[in-house]
């Protein structure tokens, strides 16, 4: 340990868990780390697959909120954009250079159709989904006024259960009053089954695709009738990505966890019946926290409670360990089991959290690290928007 009487060796500033140069056992916690060699090798996996399969890969910016992320996936994945759920978010990635972004939800509220609307003004394709036909005047107004325009895609809700129309008639009808609309553009469908993410099973997931896929080509049939071709058919997510691979209809994958890795998505099983974190993807993304107290022999607290993570999918895994268990948190807390007394205060944990997404969206900073050295510290560029 570091003499703690040259306190200079310890100012990374209050906004700012580390500097490049220094060695993860200086990282101040609690923060989210990368490990940038896994990092780099989900990415490049993920962008060699869907090149291998004639699908573009539209990337989840709502995972990582990260516009140096997205770049990264970009260029080493070869993704072809960003997909995300906010105007804000979208906003953030476009001002960033990022010339390809889809609002993979509806955006109704007036203003938000106004800046949805300008966006284009900087040089990017912009596109959201759409499923009211009521939406289609909102936006078309807003994309004239700007003298813009804005792509559409009609969403089908195909298991999800969340937004969406239902039958192809639906998607028929609000298709050609996008096609007929000024400033706007039918670009496709979006189709993203999201329930069947986290099933256990491959089989029961795959079950869940078919239903889905079956929908969406009796879409897509009934658009090709009216003289309506999609540009996109998108979805697919890291438990599904190889079944619209497969399916012959849908083109684009918009796959996000798979870069970072989390607890609940590595339990899942691939075809042959193996986790997917023992083989399919790496664990990148971790949470790493320090031990604050060990007054009780079998238990050690650390610094990463609630307020560092989100725990709507269970408690973060510890990695790379099995002598000590991450049993319990409250706000500032969490506790870790340490029935050999193998922890002392002040060492370091390396986290899987339960769910990647809402964990980074607490989060200022990743602190990406290779080789035990922090490499570079990207802040969470569109993290906390609630608008």
């Amino acid at each position: 340990m570091k003499d703690m009487t040259n306190l200079d060796d310890f100012d990374v500033g209050f906004d700012i868990p580390a500097k490049p140069g220094m060695g993860e056992a200086e990282i101040q916690t609690p923060c989210l780390m990368l490990d940038l060699d896994a990092l780099e090798r989900n990415i490049r996996k993920m962008g060699d697959y869907a090149k291998a399969h004639g699908m573009r890969h539209r990337v989840h910016g709502k995972m990582h909120k990260s516009v140096d992320v997205a770049k990264l996936q970009i260029e080493l994945g070869g993704a072809c954009g960003v997909c995300c759920q906010k105007v804000s978010e979208a906003e953030v990635f476009v001002r960033a250079g990022i010339k390809d972004v889809l609002v993979s939800n509806q955006v109704r509220d007036a203003a938000k159709i106004y800046r949805l609307a300008r966006m284009p003004k900087l040089g990017a394709r912009v596109l959201c989904c759409v499923d009211d036909v009521a939406n289609v005047g909102d936006l078309s107004k807003a994309a004239e006024a700007h003298g813009t325009q804005i792509e559409c895609l009609v969403e089908i809700d195909c298991g999800a259960g969340r937004c969406g129309v239902t039958t192809t008639p639906e998607v028929v009808e609000i298709a050609t009053a996008i096609d007929a609309a000024p400033g706007l553009r039918f670009a496709g469908i979006q189709a993203y089954q999201g329930a069947m993410q986290h099933l256990d099973a491959y089989e029961d997931r795959k079950a869940k695709i078919d239903v889905a896929v079956a929908m969406v080509k009796d879409a897509v049939e009934a658009l090709k009738a009216e003289g309506l071709g999609c540009d996109i058919v998108g979805g697919g997510g890291t438990g599904s990505y190889y079944f619209e691979s497969a399916s012959g209809v849908y083109n684009e994958l918009q796959c996000g966890s798979y870069a970072f890795m989390d607890a609940d998505y590595g339990r899942i099983l691939d075809e042959k019946g193996e986790r997917i974190d023992r083989g399919e993807w790496e664990n990148a993304l971790f949470l790493l926290t320090s031990v604050m107290s060990h007054a009780k022999p079998d238990k050690a607290i650390v610094d990463a409670g609630l307020k560092a993570q989100s725990v709507d999918s269970g408690l973060p895994v510890v990695f790379g360990r099995d002598d000590v268990e991450y049993v319990k948190c409250s706000d500032e807390h969490g506790v870790v089991a340490d029935p050999g007394g193998v922890l002392f205060v002040n060492d370091k944990l390396k986290l899987v959290p339960g769910h990647c997404d809402p964990t980074c969206n607490v989060h200022d900073w990743y602190v990406g690290v290779r080789g035990g050295k922090v490499e570079v510290v990207w802040p969470v560029s569109a993290r906390g928007f609630a608008y």
